[in-house]
């Protein structure tokens, strides 16, 4: 009667033979087996620009960058780097953050074709291009991933801005930012945003509560009403529909949701399929990060 015991040698032959069928599973066409769960450290795509980013985001605008500075720099930078040992790759910036520079020292060594980074221009400069090489001086990049046009709250802002659309064009024909798009503060300018072949990307207010999300009139709007937030997902639907790219902020109410409970609950709201390809967090400690990273898991596999 042949032994049932297993030798060293046929333990890690199997052990090899599994992990090589593991590995091809997925490739195989009509395979049962099911893929790994979308976490939120998944490298994603943004819309049709085919760039890539984490799910999750590390923002560093937080009151306007105050918070994030307020850790001075060496917390800021183990911050920054306790993220990405976690498996955040995009960062989040603004010229009205002040953090260009603060980022900059904290990804230093960092391979940058891992890096995904985001800043917004304000206003509209004298010579914008002039600005952006500014931006890539400050971040020590050649390239920026992805410019927008910060705060749009008008509905003609495309008109009225018109020169800094043209620039940020030129910009990325030259090859110096990658992508470009808009951060909206109103319902009137989301929708503008969302009809425009201009954008590729938009960073859009999202939370189920209504705080701080885009509201009808065409102007800055502070306040918490859910009734709002219908006509957002309408206009979110509308990019889809075009192929833009969409990163959701004000996850946490920025930081009004104090409890986990309304945290999650925004979350899920925000992670629901075909709602937004990435969401960006102002994250001030690693129990932020470690928290938002799990609530977003949990939300991706309850799906």
């Amino acid at each position: 009667m042949a032994s049932k015991r297993m030798t060293r040698r046929q333990f890690f032959k199997d052990t090899a033979a599994l992990a090589a069928a593991a590995a091809l599973a997925p490739r195989l066409s009509g395979s049962s087996m099911t893929t790994a769960p979308a976490t939120a450290t998944d490298s994603v795509v943004l819309g049709k620009t085919g760039l890539r980013l984490s799910r999750l985001g590390f923002g560093a605008g937080s009151s306007s960058g105050q918070v994030q500075r307020n850790l001075g720099h060496e917390a800021f930078n183990r911050l920054i780097r306790y993220a990405y040992d976690r498996g955040i790759t995009y960062f989040d910036t603004a010229d009205g953050y002040q953090t260009h520079t603060w980022i900059r020292e904290a990804i230093k060594g960092l391979p940058r074709e891992k890096l995904f980074i985001l800043t917004k221009m304000g206003g509209i400069p004298e010579n914008p291009l002039k600005e952006i090489d500014r931006y890539r001086q400050e971040l020590d990049v050649d390239v920026i991933d992805c410019l927008l046009a910060h705060c749009k709250i008008k509905a003609n802002w495309d008109e009225s801005h018109k020169p800094l659309l043209e620039a940020f064009e030129k910009a990325k024909a030259k090859g110096i930012i990658r992508s470009h798009g808009v951060s909206c503060h109103s319902l009137p300018a989301l929708a503008k945003a969302a009809q425009l072949d201009w954008v590729d990307v938009n960073l859009v207010r999202i939370n189920p509560q209504g705080v701080d999300v885009d509201a009808p009139g065409e102007e800055w709007n502070a306040d918490s009403d859910a009734s709002h937030v219908p006509a957002v997902l309408e206009q979110l639907a509308v990019m889809r529909a075009r192929g833009h790219g969409i990163i959701g902020m004000k996850l946490i109410g920025d930081g009004d949701f104090t409890r986990i409970e309304d945290r999650e609950k925004s979350i899920r709201f925000a992670m629901q399929p075909g709602r937004v390809d990435a969401a960006v967090i102002g994250f001030k400690s690693t129990q932020e990060i470690d928290e938002a990273i799990m609530l977003i898991n949990r939300a991706l596999a309850s799906a």
